[in-house]
């Protein structure tokens, strides 16, 4: 089961990122992120990181940005992450990636989601869904939730992440 960290930001550069070859890769970008408090993280764009609603990210945007925790991470400062999920961040909406249980309960018992009938399930190329959400790694989109432990939800999307769970 994966872990996943976050940090919140706004963008402050966006470059090319070098993969070791003699020049930086097209294909590969460094995106620089830097909290309110100052704190700044470096993640590193591939052509896997899912953008949510596949929105372009320019410098000055707010922007959450979720990796794997049990990621080898290069001992340098700032941190520098390999972006697993990015999403701009907008008024009333909330992002969560984590493993999500049975019962839909998220894997640090923060968020519980109750489906509705016009919760949107997709895969991340963008396809429906149709098996059982339960037991897996998702990115869960969603507006209001209860003040309860956990908190409660009715999700606007649920994008399953395929290449992250491990059953079929």
């Amino acid at each position: 089961m994966a872990s996943f960290g976050s940090f919140f930001g706004i963008v402050t550069m966006i470059s090319d990122f070098w993969t070791g070859s003699e020049s930086p890769s097209v294909c590969y970008k460094l995106m620089t992120v830097q909290n309110r408090d100052g704190n700044t993280v470096n993640f590193v764009i591939t052509p896997t990181t899912y953008f949510i609603h596949h929105v372009m990210i320019s410098v000055g945007d707010l922007v959450i940005g979720f990796y794997d925790l049990n990621a080898p991470v290069p001992l340098i400062y700032p941190p520098q992450y390999r972006a697993i999920v990015m999403a701009r961040v907008t008024q009333n909406q909330n992002i969560k990636v984590d493993f999500f249980n049975t019962q839909l309960v998220s894997s640090d018992g923060t968020l519980k989601l109750l489906i509705g009938p016009l919760t949107q399930i997709i895969q991340e190329n963008g396809q429906q869904f149709t098996a059982n959400v339960a037991n897996r790694n998702l990115i869960v989109v969603f507006g209001a939730s209860t003040m309860s432990i956990p908190a409660q939800t009715v999700p606007y999307e649920i994008i399953v992440m395929c290449q992250w769970n491990n059953s079929f």
